[in-house]
């Protein structure tokens, strides 16, 4: 689409699990506005799982950034991973600020990952693509803190 962008141009990192031997819990990222970006993805990776590990990934949406009104989108979550055939896997997840309940006012999303068992090393991503109004740069996260 913008062949001379630099895709730290065109993405901005909005949310992370840093890598971690995550506990049998449920984890959320905290949650982000959907106004500034065209599309988002959730990147979502599994290192070592526990044994009988489990992993399961989904997308919310709320009417603000308190979490009001909490609810699954539609068709955004992965088919579990299951530690048979999952260690060092990826699950992409990718929406856009159409698929929330727009009529409801919904207009923030989080990422939210449920280890299930046995405590696994994960690790995920949550990616706004295609900054509506400036270059997605001015987007991440505090925790980025170089774009070369």
């Amino acid at each position: 689409m913008f062949p001379n962008a630099k895709g730290s141009e065109q993405l901005s990192i909005l949310a992370t699990f840093d890598p971690i031997s995550q506990a049998a819990a449920t984890v959320n990222t905290g949650w982000v506005s959907v106004a500034n970006f065209h599309s988002f993805l959730a990147v979502v990776q599994t290192g070592v799982m526990g044994a009988s590990a489990t992993l399961d990934a989904k997308v919310q949406q709320a009417q603000d950034n308190t979490g009001t009104g909490v609810k699954d989108i539609t068709a955004k979550s992965i088919a579990q991973i299951v530690k048979a055939s999952g260690d060092n896997k990826q699950a992409l997840i990718n929406f856009r600020p159409e698929d929330l309940d727009n009529a409801s006012g919904f207009a923030y999303v989080r990422l939210s990952l449920t280890v299930g068992t046995a405590a696994s090393v994960v690790a995920a991503t949550l990616l706004g693509i295609n900054a509506r109004y400036a270059s997605a740069e001015i987007f991440n996260q505090a925790a980025v803190v170089q774009a070369i």
